[in-house]
């Protein structure tokens, strides 16, 4: 299988979406085979990287990935996720290297399922053997660490937290940390670790934010793997599900993404 990390944060605005989609980039631009795992209903990350939903023939998501079979006794089967890995929407050549599971709002009735009979393993299950060709998996977690968060942090390997340079995402991240780190065992994953925070969205030029990115270093030390920018063109890539390379005068940030990927790459042992 491949390498999975489930990237979190247990407040929104976090920017973890934007760390999924830019690592999975600058990953696949190093040569890397990439799937990116949408787990959050709001289903951000697959339209940025280009995926369109369309209501009149409707794809496979996250949602059928890890959904009960109607038989009894209910389960989800292993490599259930196999036909729902899709190409993302982007056109440039490293896009051939990302694959992606997308989410829809459906993926929301999942979350209520967390009373039945091995909740926390369906990702797991359904991913086994559907990314033995993968180096990486990327799963973007939901703004919580309720049942969803739960299921990604049950299939991965390592967890990376993502913060904004503020008390309240920070506090968050510690949080998501600790839930990490006290909750492997239980979720049936005992040998998942935490693997450290990106600070992202930071403007030297706000007094706030350059007292919490020090207070976020003293937290987490040398987990501290990076810090990116606030700037407008990350938003407008977003924004307008590009990748940075069809964005003018974005060489500073391709590169802030790059030295993450290298780090990545340095730390995360691929399968």
């Amino acid at each position: 299988m491949a390498t999975r990390v489930a990237i979190g944060n247990n407040k929104g605005g976090a920017k973890k979406t934007t760390l999924s989609v830019r690592l999975a980039e600058a990953l696949a631009k190093a040569g890397k085979k990439v799937g990116v795992v949408d787990f959050d209903p709001q289903g951000n990350a697959s339209r940025r990287l280009g995926w369109k939903d369309d209501p009149e023939t409707p794809q496979l998501t996250a949602a059928e990935a890890i959904e009960y079979s109607s038989t009894k006794p209910k389960v989800v089967y292993e490599g259930q996720a196999a036909s729902v890995w899709q190409p993302i929407g982007w056109t440039v050549s490293y896009a051939e290297r990302i694959r992606l599971i997308p989410a829809r709002y459906t993926l929301e009735d999942r979350a209520t399922e967390a009373g039945m009979g091995g909740a926390w393993r369906r990702l797991a299950k359904a991913l086994k053997g559907t990314d033995d060709d993968l180096d990486y998996v990327l799963i973007d977690c939901p703004p919580s660490l309720g049942h969803l968060t739960q299921m990604a942090l049950g299939a991965a390997h390592f967890a990376l937290a993502t913060t904004e340079p503020e008390y309240d995402s920070i506090e968050a991240a510690v949080r998501y940390r600790d839930f990490v780190t006290a909750s492997g065992e239980d979720l049936g994953n005992p040998d998942l670790s935490f693997l450290g925070v990106v600070v992202s969205a930071y403007d030297m030029r706000l007094g706030g934010h350059v007292g919490q990115l020090a207070g976020a270093r003293q937290i987490f030390g040398d987990q501290v793997w990076g810090v990116v920018p606030r700037r407008s063109l990350i938003t407008n890539a977003d924004e307008f599900a590009q990748p940075l390379d069809e964005i003018s005068d974005s060489h500073e940030v391709r590169g802030v993404f790059e030295n993450l990927a290298q780090r990545f790459v340095k730390e995360v042992p691929a399968a």
